[in-house]
């Protein structure tokens, strides 16, 4: 099992520099970074995307991508080493691959016209076409499509008529080839570039969904028009509300006839279109920068949104189908049709936004789209970290969200490498390729100073001294390294024979130092990367723990005492640059790599045994050492650094019981980020701790329910009234409308409607505001209403006739009338009102009775719970179960809370948390203990080692009532008969020669339990496997057994030790003990809901019983109808999503259903139902290479290897297997340890 563990990842944007890099396909859709394919898929529990998958294997820019029209599991890529991929989105894996493709294919698309053939061109041509397979597979060339006198920037095959294609130039030209008629080379020039040899690049053509015909293209600069390939004429030229605006994008919307939409190249507005008419019907700006690229997914991803498709036939087009539109005025907004645009834009931001509902489904505001070379944690906030990249731009990113939160103004060339000014000042410093350095205000957003001095040679890093705030160090490719004041002055210029590419400031004195390492002796050689190593780092609490990250696309994790590599981590796509961590969270790295991702990495594994020993309480030279004892060889992991030493004097001043304190601050050291934080608030306002005491974070994270309705009520009242800075807020910051609309959703939720409606007159949205008036009372929706009134009349518009009318406010309405000398009209309305057709309205008044809308309050507690739970479950099947366990924590749900935190394998923060916790905590934080002692049990090479046998004994002495777990303990615990007697002693057990005769008393007066316990704590513990076995075989006989008087005495048999359990003598027992309790553990499956494993349990069984020689009360044929009946028993519950078919159940499944789940029983620790999931299991990476031996299918997230070093299960299924049958899959009697 992998000793580092990725626990967040930030994705690349996608790339500004070639075309078609996005498509989609029903749930999925697709961008390209620069050197991978994103892939996004829809989680139908949440109904929301997700990323599924990121397929790298390009080596160079990739170029285009393109979905096959005829299997949504199937794109094909192409790239600027001359490779194009076909891919397979749910086996995650390349399926063909053609090489040397004779040119760069610059645009590439599936042929809609053949199945399995994927068609690329580049430059000036020819259009290339590969036959994936079949009798004539390989590459041709089509014969009418080359030698074109422009080069080509985009293509379209049509997708009805058969053969035909359309190819847009750089010249602003179109060519035209279909099958049977004449060819049409470089035709439909714009008007203005006839006779010209200037140039107006195409930048998007479309074919009519509804026509053979019919083309839309867009130019640059001319804007779009709707041509028709077969006269070669120009049907509709479409006008901009602005001359400033241009295209870069465009397609048409399949489920409105004649609608298109575009998407403007300087600013991010999406633009609605009808071929009836030349100016958009509607426009939205979705964001500041320009749009990309576009793709609206032919069938929406949401049942909700399928229509029926109009009839097609071979005379319609897009502008007969057309409907027309009414004469719209400005409150008159279009009815949009449902559809959902995947966006791309300049800033590398994606999102899919639903048109219909016009709000964005999924956005990924800003990703860098080029090579991260540097990554830095800010230093007085462990929480952000700024990244420089070769794109020109410095992004910062909160990592507890995963976002974007600030961005630099970009064009500053490549960045190689920045350093953020000390303290909280707030500022970054860069180095450039060819623009010298500057200094970046991060919340001003802009550049306050810039450094020339190299000219315009690269600078390779830069480094802002932490002691002294007015000095920057950069050294760069001129040879020299170079010390400067902030305001420019030169102090110090140091040359150098080469390059220099480092530079870094002492944390002692304000000296740079410069090493020289071929001048020192070296003290050891660390061999294992194949390319040059590029980032460096030293863990700051660990004095010989050294990470290196390489071109090799690895990190490696070393032990520089004995020089082995602990790990090695594959996850990059591509060369490693840059590795960071905060010196107040030093086990949580973040590493950048020109595969443009910056992951995050938990290397708090590594020293799982000193995490034990604080939870243990064990004394503090266990926990805290200096540097020369802990880099002594064999010497347990100790903490040497600064955080750890500061925490261990603030804990010795704490008076009364510093434990808790202890438990915390360690935790929220050693702990990723991802809600370790927001958990302790949680605890301690659960625990009464006074609401001033709270951080400020604590607001921006999940609250407690007392909390809740302050908090977001303040939090709107802010947003109300906030003003700009006079410098504006910087890339994405929203403005002033856009937070009133905030708080007034947020308003809306608590509650507040009064306030609500207020906030949208103010915003102008007077229809919102008096649909919800009611709901504050009758008299003030009147109110409204008369203000709406008064306004209208004082505008002077029509629409003001309803408002008056609804309020039965006449005589308003006549003078409105009158006053425009519209005197019919307020004739017609005074008669009306006259004959008693418009009534003033007149308010009830209460008459005492109980109000209908009371509702029990604690049904809205339930609701509350209810809620909570979903939201825990969203968190956690996200991979995030400590902000799960927050959400119940939120609600005082302390039972659940706990269990999320087990599920997720946070064992040592479920048992500090417990502790803290306490009464309410006690049954999950013993059963976290217990597998605590479990992993003690099985450290690698280190159990039995005295140190770890007293650990595991430490955690099981912590619970009460113990004697059963430490029996477990001794009875697996190898070594000589003192050693042995030593740790009975300690656990308060009798000696193994006492055992044995109390064993075979005990076995004597027939009491199984004690006999199987005592035998197996004496030398001869094979002596319990026949009388335990035989024991399980006779009850299992009966038709009344249940688990809960089997389990224990089989459980307790496991823990026989392995070196015994394994002798050929014990052979038979040992296949009859792995066949029992892997059918027990299939049971056990059930009970905790372990869905994935209980086929792979009960076919282990089968498997046992089909290859081995026993004599057990078990048949194969039963076990399969078992499986079965559960299968047809629970699809229901499993397939409530799903569109496949649901067939019932038989009678008889019915029945072996009904008698499984009587023998089953419920299980007593009930939150800890159902799967694992631990952290990074979503997180898709390019290590996923493991299929599981127990599904077969590709390993997402964490790999857990078994004992043959080759077969792999997730880590997920091997924690649920090792809770419900400790032995290997394999069926060799080896202890299965995950934790």
């Amino acid at each position: 099992m992998s000793q580092v563990r990725q626990v967040g990842l930030l994705p690349a944007g996608c790339q500004p520099w070639n075309k078609d890099v996005c498509a989609a396909h029903g749930d999925r859709f697709a961008y390209c970074a620069t050197l991978a394919v994103y892939v996004y898929q829809l989680d139908h529990r949440y109904n929301e995307f997700k990323l599924h998958a990121i397929m790298s294997e390009h080596k160079k820019t990739i170029t285009a991508i393109s979905w096959c029209p005829h299997d949504p599991d199937l794109f094909a890529s192409g790239s600027m080493d001359n490779l194009v991929i076909i891919w397979n989105v749910a086996e995650q894996k390349v399926v063909a691959k053609l090489n040397n493709t004779k040119g760069i294919p610059a645009s590439l698309s599936w042929c809609w016209n053949v199945d399995d053939a994927v068609a690329f061109v580049s430059h000036r041509g020819p259009l290339l076409i590969w036959t994936i397979s079949g009798a004539d597979s390989g590459v041709t060339v089509h014969k009418d499509a080359h030698s074109f006198l422009s080069d080509i920037c985009v293509f379209r095959w049509h997708t009805q008529k058969r053969g035909k294609v359309v190819f847009g130039h750089i010249d602003g030209s179109l060519s035209i080839f279909q099958p049977g008629n004449k060819n049409q080379k470089h035709v439909l020039r714009p008007e203005s570039l006839e006779g010209t040899d200037e140039e107006d690049p195409i930048t998007a053509v479309e074919w009519d969904p509804l026509s053979t015909d019919y083309l839309l293209v867009a130019n640059l600069h001319y804007g779009i028009r709707l041509v028709d390939s077969e006269s070669l004429c120009c049907i509709t030229t479409f006008s901009f509300p602005s001359a400033a605006a241009s295209v870069q994008c465009l397609a048409w919307v399949p489920s409105a006839p004649g609608m298109f939409v575009t998407g403007d190249s300087q600013v991010g507005v999406l633009r609605f279109w009808n071929v009836s008419r030349t100016t958009p019907i509607d426009n939205f700006k979705l964001k500041k920068t320009g749009f990309h690229c576009l793709h609206v997914l032919n069938s929406p991803p949401r049942k909700k949104f399928l229509i029926q498709s109009p009839t097609k036939n071979h005379y319609t087009s897009s502008t007969s189908e057309a409907v027309p539109l009414p004469n719209l005025t400005p409150n008159h907004a279009f009815s949009l049709p449902p559809g959902h645009a995947v966006c791309c834009f300049l800033d590398g931001g994606v999102g899919l936004y639903d048109m219909g509902a016009k709000k964005w489904d999924f956005l990924r505001d800003l990703g860098h789209v080029e090579t991260i070379f540097d990554c830095k944690f800010k230093p007085d906030d462990p929480n952000l970290l700024a990244t420089a990249s070769f794109d020109g731009t410095i992004k910062v990113w909160d990592i507890n969200t995963l976002t974007a939160v600030y961005t630099s103004p970009g064009n500053e060339g490549v960045i190689y490498s920045l350093s953020w000014a000390p303290g909280d000042l707030n500022c970054i410093a860069g180095a450039t390729s060819r623009n010298g350095a500057f200094i970046w205000d991060v919340k001003k957003g802009k550049m306050v100073q810039r450094f020339n001095e190299h000219g315009k040679d690269g600078i390779f890093c830069i480094a802002w001294s932490h002691k002294d705030s007015k000095r920057i160090a950069t050294c760069s490719g001129d040879g020299f390294c170079i010390i400067r004041t902030i305001d420019g002055k030169v102090l110090h210029k140091y040359k150098h024979p080469a390059a220099v590419f480092g530079c870094d400031w002492s944390q002692n004195n304000n000296s740079v130092r410069i090493w020289d390492y071929t001048q020192d002796a070296c003290i050891n050689i660390l061999s294992g990367h194949t390319a040059p190593v590029r980032g460096l780092m030293w863990n700051t609490e660990i004095p010989y723990l050294l990470i290196s990250g390489s071109w090799d696309y690895t990190i490696k994790v070393w032990d520089t005492r004995e020089g082995i590599c602990l790990d090695t981590v594959y996850d990059h796509g591509a060369d490693v640059y840059g590795l960071t961590c905060h010196p107040s969270r030093p086990f949580t790295m973040a590493s950048c790599s020109r595969d443009s991702t910056v992951r995050l990495w938990s290397l708090a594994p590594l020293v799982t045994p000193l995490q034990i020993n604080i939870v243990a309480d064990r004394p503090w030279e266990e926990i805290i050492g200096n540097t020369d004892n802990a880099i002594q060889q064999g010497t347990a992991p100790l903490l040497c650094g600064k955080v750890s030493r500061d925490i261990k004097q603030d804990i010795e001043k704490e008076a009364g019981n510093p434990r808790v304190k202890k438990l915390k601050w360690f935790s929220e050291c050693l702990s990723p980020p991802g809600g370790s934080h927001n958990l302790w608030n949680l605890v301690a306002v659960i625990k009464g701790q006074d609401d001033s005491l709270l951080p400020q974070s604590y607001a921006k994270g999940i609250m407690h329910l007392k909390h809740l309705i302050k908090f977001r009520t303040s939090e709107a009242q802010e947003l109300t009234t906030v003003k700009m800075s006079k410098f504006g807020g910087g890339i994405g910051v929203p403005t002033k409308e856009e937070r009133l609309k905030e708080a007034a959703e947020i308003h809306l939720r608590l509650g507040h409607i009064q306030r609500y409606c207020e906030l949208m007159v103010e915003l102008g949205e007077w229809d919102k505001a008096l649909s919800v008036a009611p709901g504050v009372s009758v008299k003030y929706w009147r109110k409204l209403m008369h203000r709406r009134a008064d306004q209208l009349i004082q505008e002077d518009k029509d629409d003001v006739i309803p408002y008056c009318i609804a309020i039965g406010d006449v005589k308003k309405l006549v003078s409105f009338f009158m006053s425009r000398g519209q005197l019919k009209e307020a004739l017609l309305v005074a008669q009306a009102a006259c004959e008693g057709n418009m009534q003033p309205l007149h308010l009830a008044t209460p008459d005492g009775s109980p109000n209908p809308d009371d509702v029990c309050k604690e049904d809205f507690n339930e609701l509350l719970r209810k809620v909570s739970r979903e939201l825990a479950e969203w968190h956690f099947q996200d991979g995030r179960a400590v902000l799960a366990a927050c959400c119940h924590l939120a609600v005082d749900n302390i039972e659940l809370a706990m269990a999320y935190l087990i599920r997720g394998n946070e064992l040592d923060l479920a048992v500090c948390v417990g502790t803290v916790l306490g009464e309410a905590a006690v049954p999950a934080t013993h059963y976290a203990l217990e597998l605590l002692a479990r992993k003690c049990m099985m450290f690698p090479t280190c159990f039995p080692s005295v140190g770890y046998r007293n650990l595991a004994a430490d955690l099981l002495l912590m619970i009460p009532d113990s004697e059963l777990h430490l029996v477990k303990l001794c009875a697996f615990y190898p070594g000589c008969t003192e050693e042995i007697d030593d740790l009975h002693e300690k656990c308060k057990l009798p000696t193994v020669e006492e055992c044995l005769q109390l064993a075979e008393t005990a076995h004597a007066n027939g009491n199984v339990f004690e006999a199987i316990k005592n035998y197996l704590l004496s030398q001869e513990p094979e002596k319990a496997l026949p009388i335990g076995i035989a024991f399980i075989k006779e009850y299992i006989s009966s038709s009344d057994w249940n688990l809960d008087t089997i389990y224990p005495v089989l459980d307790l048999l496991s823990y026989i030790r392995t070196e015994k359990l394994v002798l050929h003598t014990c052979t038979v027992a040992r296949n009859e003990l792995l066949i029992l309790y892997g059918y027990i553990g299939a049971l056990l499956a059930i009970r905790r809901q372990y869905q994935s494993i209980v086929p792979a349990l009960y076919e282990y069984t089968s498997q046992l019983l089909k290859r081995r020689e026993v004599s057990v009360p078990l048949q194969i044929e039963h076990l399969s109808k078992e499986l079965d009946a559960w299968r047809a028993c629970t699809q229901h519950i499993n397939q409530l999503t799903e569109e496949s078919s649901y067939t019932p159940p038989s009678e008889s499944q019915r029945m072996i259903y009904s008698t499984l789940l009587k023998r089953i029983k419920e299980e007593p620790l009930k939150g800890i139902i159902g799967p694992d999931y631990v952290t990074g299991s979503n997180l898709p990476s390019h290590s996923d290479i493991h299929n599981s031996c127990l599904t077969g299918l590709k390993i997402q997230g964490p790999v857990f290897f078994l004992e043959d070093g080759k077969s792999a299960i997730s880590l997920n299924d091997a924690l649920m297997w090792a809770k419900v049958n400790p032995f290997s899959p394999l069926g060799t009697g080896i202890r299965l340890n995950p934790f």
